[in-house]
């Protein structure tokens, strides 16, 4: 009965402030609007619209023979030379590149980007909001910087401006648009997987960071990321009270270290005493929450499997993150974290996020947004998605995906539908969980759900990625632990 009072109250109190009315003066909407418990239903049939974007990785030096005239060109000039005619031998010199940095596909060129911002133009061209889960620029950035540009001292700088470039992108196309990017594990300035905190790097990036997020957010956006690479900021209106709270989990990362290649326990740590302090505050204030990152947690199935670990012997499965503590953290606050967003493996993917006690209504909805970069052989993609403002809860997304890996003639079309596909009123804890059932009482992937996951999962003809080993990914995706993992995977045995 609580909880029912508790959603009439805060229903009230958000149609009072909408209609003006003298009764909700200062922040009083905000304290009457405090709420625990699962996400109420909206009573409207509003919605704010977003773009969800990830792994863009975009190359500058897809054209080798431009790498010079960008380091020595101001990044709001960027286009001008990117977008000038290709030079005589970029061809031949990209593929030398390729071979020098054991290249093994092919990030994001300029034309890609382009088609990809003109296509999210026409299928929504005024979202409400835009989220980048991470890995902005190219994969072996370093390695290409080094033997195109040849200037150490500037490299930073260089990998700052490449995050301003594309957020500049995003911002000219979205004019007031507020966008919240995460890093991913490449964007830094020593290495894959390598970052320090406190840097000048970090310092550097925060200004493109910050100055696409809503005015009134900035100056704490810049403190907060300069120390770390994560921040939190209120998000801007149609959302009604919701927070976004954005990660920067390479700490979290096995494969993670400091730019001098130690360990660097203390970064993680730092983070989890944040976001266990942010979350506890966002709840008091009662706010809802989404909290956004890049790599998720879980178990990499795919190189666990192609590693072949016995993980029902002495194997163990290969993780993405060091998860626990979040995942802790997130069910904790699960009665204010609606929606968990996260990418890094560049498929289209969901997870759920469970608590110790398996109760899925202390469960938190896990979203993971497929790539713009083309490097794994895989089209392009992009979400626009539907967000029900009171409760910020994901109502619907639709996916979009190139008809091809160049952006040279490229149409953008409608992959599929989240409620139409799998028939869920919405992407919540109890649709992914349903969701996720249907998979695991399906060991040979033959019913519609099944298909339908492994046709999205991978963009293009990429249904063998997933098919011979659907038991054991279908125990990945609320197995978040290696524990819960090991014995899901080996009860079915």
């Amino acid at each position: 009965m609580t909880r029912l009072i508790r959603r009439y109250s805060r229903t009230a109190a958000v149609f009072i402030c909408w209609a003006g009315l003298l009764l909700c003066p200062g922040n009083r909407c905000q304290a009457q609007g405090r709420h625990h418990g699962a996400a109420p239903a909206s009573d409207t049939n509003t919605s704010a619209t977003a773009l969800m974007i990830s792994d863009i990785h975009f190359d500058p030096f897809h054209d080798p023979g431009k790498a010079q005239q960008l380091a020595h060109t101001p990044v709001a000039q960027w286009q001008s030379v990117l977008q000038s005619p290709s030079t005589a031998d970029q061809q031949e010199a990209f593929a030398g590149l390729q071979e020098k940095c054991s290249g093994k596909g092919v990030d994001t060129p300029y034309p890609l980007l382009r088609s990809a911002i003109e296509g999210m133009q026409a299928k929504q061209p005024n979202p409400d909001f835009i989220t980048i889960t991470g890995d902005l620029i190219a994969h072996k950035f370093d390695c290409r910087y080094s033997a195109l540009v040849q200037q150490p001292a500037e490299y930073a700088q260089f990998v700052a401006n490449t995050i301003q470039f594309v957020v500049n992108q995003l911002r000219g196309a979205f004019p007031g648009v507020p966008i919240y990017v995460s890093l991913g594990n490449n964007d830094s300035d020593c290495g894959d997987y390598k970052l320090d905190t406190r840097s000048a790097f970090l310092a550097s990036a925060a200004g493109a960071i910050a100055d696409a997020l809503p005015p009134g957010e900035r100056r704490h956006a810049l403190a907060e990321f300069a120390t770390g690479g994560y921040y939190s900021v209120t998000m801007a209106p149609p959302m009604l009270d919701t927070r976004i709270v954005v990660l920067n989990d390479v700490f979290f990362s096995p494969k993670y270290k400091s730019c001098t290649g130690a360990e660097n326990p203390g970064a993680g740590a730092a983070e989890i005493a944040w976001l266990s302090q942010t979350l506890a505050q966002a709840h008091d204030n009662g706010q809802n929450v989404w909290v956004i990152g890049h790599i998720p947690p879980g178990v990499d199935v795919y190189s666990t499997v192609k590693k072949i670990s016995d993980v029902c012997g002495i194997g163990n499965p290969e993780m993405l993150m060091d998860s626990g503590k979040i995942d802790g953290l997130l069910t904790q606050y699960s009665d204010i974290v609606r929606l968990g967003l996260f990418a890094h493996t560049h498929m289209d993917e969901l997870r759920l996020d469970l608590p110790e006690d398996g109760n899925v209504q202390g469960a938190v909805p896990l979203k993971l947004v497929p790539s713009i970069s083309p490097v794994d052989g895989n089209n392009p993609s992009f979400t626009v998605a539907k967000v029900d403002p009171p409760t910020a809860g994901l109502k619907d997304f639709d996916v979009f995906v190139a008809s091809n890996q160049t952006g040279m003639r490229t149409t953008w079309s409608e992959e599929y539908d989240w409620g139409h596909a799998y028939g869920e009123p919405a992407f919540s804890a109890a649709a992914v969980n349903d969701l996720i059932g249907q998979f695991r009482r399906d060991p040979k992937a033959q019913t519609g759900a099944s298909q339908q996951y492994i046709k999205s999962y991978y963009k293009g003809d990429g249904s063998k990625e997933l098919t011979p080993f659907w038991p054991q990914y279908s125990c990945s995706l609320e197995n978040l632990t290696a524990a819960s993992y090991k014995a899901c995977v080996c009860a079915a045995k």
